[in-house]
């Protein structure tokens, strides 16, 4: 049963590897493939309540509550997107991993707890692949920017979701937050002027958007938060740490040359890489060494 679970999660993390490349391929612009993606997400899950028969009441506080965080979602994949369009999907993936870098800082100031000698170290490693990333694809420092905003939201609105998590079903969570996202980025679009034809969807971006938020969307959630259930965090972690990666194999099967990289940037790619997979082991250990010597102490 493990091991059909983690199969199911490598395939759930393979498909949001999938998002960065669908977002290469649409012909709309970031603010209106986040616009679709959030509408059809939320209408996939209201769906699904329907089919399962499952409430979706919640009080008004938590209605706020999820409204404001599904709006971070919504900046982020904005920002997640616009990366792609002017940049690549390569560059946008891993700079996207500095979340864990912008994590190790947020929770332990959000939450209110002493900074783990885990996350400093990990920090300053992944600082290092991210200096090297800017100075050898300095053509797509917009890009990494951009890449680098798209990971600090995601960083916040995870670290406030694993709070609203404890009081209330994650599916509701996320179905919230896709109406919260379309409502912000709604507002956005009206203020930009940006209710245009040139949100028209050709032919083929029909498929494409499709997929991205029924697939990469609403069923990749449902898929993610059952069989997280039944795995272990540091599993779930690890397996997470490939998104980037399939995300990359993907991009250069599908758009070639147009992926390719200098050897600077695959260097700093392998160090954040690294330093994100290194992670969760250099996290136990070190919490495993202080739980035995408080009990040295103890005893």
């Amino acid at each position: 049963m493990k091991n059909k679970n983690v199969l199911i999660l490598h395939f759930t993390v393979l498909i949001w590897g999938f998002t960065g490349v669908l977002g290469g391929l649409l012909s709309i612009s970031a603010v209106h493939l986040v616009w679709y993606r959030v509408l059809i997400a939320a209408l996939s899950l209201f769906i699904y309540f329907i089919f399962k028969g499952k409430s979706i009441h919640v009080t008004k506080e938590k209605l706020v509550q999820f409204f404001m965080v599904g709006g971070i979602v919504g900046v982020h994949w904005v920002l997640f997107f616009h990366s792609i369009k002017i940049s690549t999907v390569s560059v946008t993936l891993v700079t996207l991993s500095s979340l864990t870098l912008f994590t190790s800082i947020l929770e332990p100031i959000i939450n209110k707890r002493k900074i783990s000698k885990a996350d400093v170290a990990i920090g300053l490693i992944m600082i290092l692949g991210i200096y090297l990333i800017f100075k050898f694809e300095f053509q797509y420092v917009w890009g990494i920017v951009f890449g680098l905003g798209a990971a600090l939201c995601a960083s916040i609105f995870s670290i406030l979701n694993a709070r609203l998590v404890k009081v209330t079903s994650p599916t509701v969570i996320t179905f919230y937050e896709m109406l919260g996202a379309f409502f912000w980025v709604s507002v956005i679009m009206l203020f930009m002027g940006e209710f245009t034809e040139k949100m028209w969807l050709q032919d083929a971006d029909w498929a494409y958007i499709l997929l991205l938020g029924v697939i990469c969307t609403a069923v990749a959630y449902v898929l993610g938060v059952a069989v997280m259930k039944e795995l272990s965090a540091f599993t779930v972690a690890l397996t997470t740490n490939m998104e980037p990666i399939y995300g990359i194999v993907l991009a250069m099967l599908i758009f070639g040359q147009q992926e390719a990289m200098s050897l600077g940037f695959y260097t700093g790619a392998v160090i954040i890489l690294g330093a994100v997979f290194l992670y969760p082991y250099v996290k136990v250990k070190i919490e495993n060494r202080e739980k035995r010597l408080i009990n040295r102490k103890l005893h």
